[in-house]
Parts: C-alpha cells; structure tokens; sequence
C-alpha cells in the first residue's frame, strides 16, 4: 500500500465518518488509483483484475481433501466475503505441499456467508469455521469493552487487527495464522517443523521495516529492541502469553502519538516479539512481495503477494500454484497406491 491509499485509510477513520468517507471518495480514492495506474500500468491492471476474477470462479473446481484425524495440527485463517477465495487457494496449495493432514480452521471477519462455508466444507471435509458472533461472545468475556476500549474500537474499523484479537483472545496454546493472499509452490517444511514443535514465535522475513511506526516510539512502549523486517503474513504465537492489557496500551499509545496506520497489527506483533527469541522463515523459499519472475518461474515454497506483487498473483501466481499442487496431489496419490 502506497502513501496516497495509506492516508486514504486514515482519512476512513477519521472521527468525522461521513465526512471522512466524501472526501475518500471524491479525492484520496481517485489519487490513489491513478498513483496505482502510474505505478502499475492501466494494462496490467486491467489484466490482473481478469485474473482476480477468473481466480474467483476456479474455486468451484479445486479438488476435495479428505478429513484431518483430530490431533492434526490446525493453521487459522482470518477471511471473509472479500478474500475467501484466496484463502481456499492458500489453504488448498498448503495441503497439497504438505502431503500429510492438517486441520484448516476458518475465522470469520463479520463478513463470510453460508455459501462460502459450503465451498470450504467442500474443499476440506474438517474444516472447523468461527462465526462472527462465537467471536464476539468470546471477545465481551476476554477482552470486554469497558477493560479493553482501545483495542474493541480499533477492530471494528481496522481488520488487520483481529488476526490478533479474534484468533487468540480467549483462547490457548500455540496458533499458526496465515494470509490469504499466499500461495504454496513447494513443500512448506519450516512451518511442518513449527507445527510439530512449537516453542517460540514465528513470522516472515519482510523485504524492509514495514511497521507504520517510528522505531523510536516502538522502542520506548516495548522497552526492548525491535526485531527488524518482521512480516506477520505468517504467524505463530501462543495464545496463553499475549498480554493483553499490554496491547491496550500499546494499540492506545500508537494511535495517540503516530496515529492511525495500516501496518499496526504488524508493527503490535514486532513489538511483542522485541526481546523474545524467534524464528523467521528462511527468505530464500518463504518470499515477500515475489517479483514477476519469480511468480511465473517459482524457486521458493511460499509467496507472499503484497503491493505490486498483487498484480502477479492474480495474472500468473494462482494458476502456478494450482498446476504445482494438483502435480504434488498425484505424487502423493501415487504413493500412496503403490
């Protein structure tokens, strides 16, 4: 996300909400399309959103797995009506890759309908799906509004933030959370090994400090150092050690002092893991932001599709991954036959 659609987001959550909305409308959309268009290229563009919508359709075809045995490990997803067809691509190329059973858990952000349940019931025959209002019942027990006003309010108009608040308040042990907007190319080892053995936090390696906030003032809440480059398109942590009055303060601060930003929930998750041993996920197979080559041509497990790397995803990345999976199904299939 560029400045201009940065800004237009902090506009959107200006207290002036009606106000707010006519000038995203009328003034910091249209800037942050044609800086995209400038960015981009308007053909590209325009091919990409084919792609999206090609994407879209060719869930319907995505082959069925089998049920997970109970004790499976499970990897959360956070989705919704806006990406939950890139959330059964990721889901279905990790399954493919992993050539062993996982149990896929799906995290409704408020917006998920019974239709897209249907396609991941489907897709994957034990799949377990929070609704919004078992979220939100648990929310008003762990973390109630009148205790944790900060983070309560901040989740209603910046999502990102219940990949924190919606997946592990309330809840313990150990979550692996994954994007949407991921695709698997190969066989996701490192994060079969965390699954197995977890015993500290995880997360990519981003391709540059991507916090939204001065590592300054994330220094002074945490008290600690800040990891650099840490990308939350994957994260593991444990539910049971998240302090959550610690990010009341630290969601509050942020905002008091830098403001809102589209990066908070990242730049949260840094300053949870300052001074705490980690693992990050080797750059060289789990890649952020994955050039045009390297998603046509993949050499890594794993992509992570943000900023111009969107456009990529959904003109070549989905269509790769989805040839690699169903060769790494046969191969598994054929194992398993012999």
């Amino acid at each position: 996300m560029d400045a201009s659609e940065r800004l237009a987001l902090q506009v959107l959550e200006s207290r002036s909400v009606t106000l707010g909305r006519l000038v995203y409308l009328g003034w910091y959309r249209p800037i942050a399309f044609v800086a995209k268009c400038w960015r981009e290229g308007p053909l590209n563009l325009w091919l990409a959103a084919g792609g999206r919508r090609a994407m879209e359709s060719a869930v319907a075809s995505l082959p069925s797995f089998e049920a997970a045995p109970r004790d499976a490990p499970a990897v959360y997803f956070l989705t919704g009506r806006a990406f939950w067809y890139q959330t059964a691509f990721c889901a279905h190329t990790l399954l493919a890759h992993a050539e062993r059973p996982l149990r896929i858990v799906i995290v409704d952000d408020g917006t998920l309908d019974a239709s897209h349940a249907d396609e991941f019931r489907r897709i994957f025959a034990s799949v377990r799906i929070v609704w919004a209002d078992e979220v939100e019942r648990r929310l008003d027990i762990a973390l109630p509004a009148d205790g944790f006003p900060a983070l309560r309010q901040r989740r209603l108009v910046y999502p990102h933030l219940r990949k924190l608040t919606d997946i592990h308040a309330g809840e313990t042990g150990w979550k692996l959370v994954l994007d949407s907007d991921m695709l698997f190319h190969g066989h996701p080892g490192f994060i079969l090994d965390w699954l197995d053995a977890p015993d500290r936090p995880c997360h990519m390696a981003d391709i540059e400090d991507a916090y939204g906030y001065s590592i300054e003032l994330m220094t002074e809440l945490a008290g600690a150092p800040i990891p650099r480059r840490v990308n939350v398109g994957l994260c593991g942590l444990n539910s049971d050690t998240i302090d959550w009055h610690l990010l009341e303060t630290w969601c509050r601060a942020t905002l008091e002092r830098e403001g809102g930003h589209y990066l908070q929930e990242q730049a949260l998750v840094a300053m949870m893991m300052a001074g705490v041993a980690r693992a990050a996920a080797p750059e060289e197979q789990y890649k952020v932001r994955p050039s045009r080559v390297e998603t046509i041509h993949p050499s890594a497990a794993l992509h992570h599709y943000v900023a111009e790397s969107k456009a990529w995803y959904f003109r070549f990345g989905w269509r790769g991954a989805l040839y690699h999976s169903l060769q790494a199904r046969r191969r598994t299939d054929e194992q398993a036959l012999s």
